[in-house]
């Protein structure tokens, strides 16, 4: 694409983005913490955007729509999200450009919602002593006590999330190992018959952060839906989702469609592969040395999930 065209779609997208947020802040529907600058986070997203390409190597400015990145643009600056703070990226489905949340990003967008003062995860070790009270449907007074000599990633049994709103008031989500693995599961990262972590995947060497990973997601998303606030902010929050599992959707019924008249090609073709691909080792986890943290290599795994349709948290 050249520097006119990059120009023209910028012109198409971005400085509409731009306009149309500072009408909300005019009207008093969108309010932004002090520290965050749609301006900055928008010239961040642009030049992520001209890296992002879709499945067949195309670039996303070339292959989505105007409409579409710019809907992605505006769900990212509403929640108040920079992808240069790994708090979101942006996935192509077919002709579509989507903006998905990341990990740190909805645990941004709740400490804004809820003024959250600290949200905070840890897990449960096979001879933990856990109790809790159940008041009204909701867990009160969690109490956890762990030895060090419990701490094994291969004797999990559960994990919770404990937001701080008050001094008085808090938010706790509690989920076993079977729930954090049917999760885990729904990611297509995971093979259709498998049940555990994969040895020496990122599920398995990072077991007990991806628990608490996974928790946390929960109980943000569960805090943020039960609130009554129909706030610009919340809708977009939900957009994200939404619009995630559409495109998602709509690019497997094309997919479909286009593989129709080629199923039984395929299949032949499936039935003389099957035995060497049962035979053949399981498939390696991409190098990790550029990683510098559990963190990074977490947010990395995310984003591979989200691209190849459906991360699991």
């Amino acid at each position: 694409m050249s520097k006119n065209e990059l120009a023209l779609v910028k012109k198409d997208t971005v400085d509409v983005v731009a306009n149309k947020v500072k009408q909300f802040q005019e009207n008093g529907e969108l309010h932004f913490p002090a520290n965050y600058s749609p301006e900055n986070a928008m010239k961040s997203a642009w030049l992520k955007l001209q890296e992002v390409k879709d499945k067949n190597g195309k670039p996303a400015l070339e292959a989505c729509t105007k409409d579409s990145i710019a809907n992605s643009l505006l769900n990212m600056v509403v929640q108040g999200l920079n992808p240069a703070k790994n708090q979101g990226y942006f996935i192509v489905y077919g002709n579509k450009l989507i903006f998905q949340r990341s990990y740190f990003g909805t645990m941004a967008v709740t400490k804004r919602v809820a003024e959250a003062k600290s949200i905070n995860a840890n897990v449960i070790y096979e001879g933990d002593e856990v109790s809790y009270d159940m008041v009204n449907g909701r867990i009160q007074n969690l109490q956890h006590k762990q030895k060090f000599g419990n701490i094994n990633k291969d004797k999990i049994e559960g994990a919770y999330c404990i937001i701080e709103l008050s001094e008085e008031e808090v938010y706790t989500e509690l989920m076993t190992m079977d729930e954090i693995r049917q999760a885990w599961q729904q990611s297509q990262m995971w093979r259709k018959d498998q049940k555990r972590e994969r040895e020496g995947s990122t599920h398995d060497n990072f077991r007990q952060e991806m628990a608490k990973k996974t928790v946390i997601n929960r109980a943000c998303k569960k805090f943020i839906n039960s609130s009554d606030d129909g706030s610009l902010l919340i809708n977009h929050f939900n957009q994200t989702d939404e619009a995630a599992e559409e495109a998602k959707a709509q690019q497997e019924i094309n997919e479909n469609a286009n593989s129709e008249y080629i199923d039984i090609e395929a299949s032949e073709v499936n039935e003389q592969q099957e035995e060497p691909k049962q035979e053949a080792e399981p498939e390696p986890e991409p190098a990790q040395e550029e990683q510098t943290s559990v963190d990074e290599v977490m947010n990395d795994m995310e984003e591979k999930e989200a691209v190849a349709e459906g991360p699991s948290f």
